[in-house]
C-alpha cells in the first residue's frame, strides 16, 4: 500500500491518501495482528478536478490484479455508493475484456477503515528522506 499512496498523491485532485487496514469483522487490525483485514489505502480527492472513474484508470495502471493473494495482500475496491460500484465493475470488466486473463479483485462496499501505525504513513517519502542524510 506504499506505493499507490505515494503515486496518488502525485495525482492533481488527490487531497490525501491514507494507508491502513479494512474488509474484515474483526476490530482494529495492526500490521502485527491484521487477522481478516485488507491492507488498502484510502483517497480523499475532489471531485471538479478528478473524477472516481479517473483514480479507477490510475489504479488499473500502477496495479496488476491478475494473481490470486491471501486476503492481507488480496486486490479490491471499496465502494462508497452505487455509482462507485457500478464504475468498479466496468474497470474489471474492462481489465477481462477478452478473457486473456483472470482479473482478482474483489468489489465490496466500504467497510470501517482504521489508519495503520504512523510510520506506514508515506513510508516511502520517510524511506528516501533517510537514506538522503
Amino acid at each position: 500500500f506504499w506505493h499507490p499512496q505515494r503515486d496518488f498523491r502525485r495525482t492533481a485532485g488527490v487531497v490525501d491518501v491514507t494507508v491502513g487496514y479494512t474488509g474484515g469483522k474483526k476490530k482494529n487490525p495492526t500490521y502485527q495482528n491484521i487477522m481478516d483485514a485488507t491492507e488498502a489505502f484510502l483517497i480523499e480527492f475532489d471531485p471538479t478536478v478528478i473524477t472516481y472513474k479517473e483514480i479507477l484508470d490510475e489504479w488499473a495502471d500502477m496495479h496488476a490484479p491478475y494473481y490470486p493473494s491471501k486476503c492481507q495482500y488480496r486486490s479490491a475496491i471499496f465502494y462508497s455508493n452505487e455509482n462507485q460500484r457500478d464504475a468498479a465493475k466496468s474497470k474489471i470488466a474492462e481489465l477481462g475484456k477478452g478473457g486473456q486473463r483472470k482479473v482478482y479483485v474483489d468489489i465490496e462496499p466500504m467497510s470501517t477503515f482504521y489508519r495503520a501505525e504512523e510510520y506506514h504513513q508515506d513510508f516511502l517519502d520517510k524511506q528516501m528522506s533517510s537514506s538522503a542524510i
